[in-house]
């Protein structure tokens, strides 16, 4: 089973459909015992950070999350869910994220016709080879919608990069912890490759 974290942050239903395309069974939750007994935990989310934080707080889910990562659960962040995963962010001064990957969460810059938030789709580059990406070329474009973007404190973290005005870390992987910036499960063929690689 598959557990998707629900803490009201949005895209939940995408992500839902596209693990159950893929053939799995998905669950979402915000019961403890249900995510820490998946074989495989899913956050998601759009939104700000810091109301993020407080809704992941409210609900018990921090310390449920650090169980499961410390578990080795194969775990995957999206979107607003990769930034979570991270130290802090500029969106939110002073709120604590979950700390389980050095890094902070900076704004785009604006200038030179960018529009912030960024829709649209991206263009990655892969820093080096991953569980997560296997199958995926080089090049391939994939959905991206965002106004803050990941600075990986760690490069050995870091599996895909894009372009946005600034270098953006898209996609992370360490040991169990896999997070993209963008969306796979809005991502087309690509991202069900992702998607699938995640859960094998």
């Amino acid at each position: 089973m598959v557990a998707i974290i629900d803490y009201d942050a949005g895209n939940i239903k995408s992500v839902e459909n596209a693990v159950r395309y893929l053939g799995h069974e998905a669950e979402v939750t915000a019961d403890r015992d249900r995510i820490l007994s998946a074989d495989h935990i899913i956050l998601p989310g759009v939104g700000a950070f810091g109301d993020a934080m407080q809704r992941l707080q409210d609900r018990g889910l921090v310390d449920t999350i650090h169980t499961a990562a410390e578990a080795g659960k194969p775990f995957l962040g999206i979107c607003l869910g990769l930034q979570l995963l991270f130290e802090e962010s500029e969106e939110s001064p002073g709120v604590r994220g979950l700390s389980l990957l050095p890094g902070r969460i900076r704004r785009i810059p604006e200038g030179e016709g960018r529009k912030v938030p960024q829709i649209g789709w991206n263009d990655l580059a892969f820093p080096r080879q991953s569980r997560l990406l296997r199958g995926v070329p080089e090049g391939c474009f994939v959905y991206i919608v965002h106004a803050y973007y990941l600075e990986a404190e760690d490069p050995l973290d870091v599996i895909a990069t894009t372009q946005y005005g600034v270098r953006i870390d898209a996609a992370v992987e360490h040991e169990n912890l896999c997070a993209c910036q963008f969306h796979p499960e809005k991502s087309e063929q690509v991202g069900m490759q992702i998607l699938r690689n995640f859960l094998m």
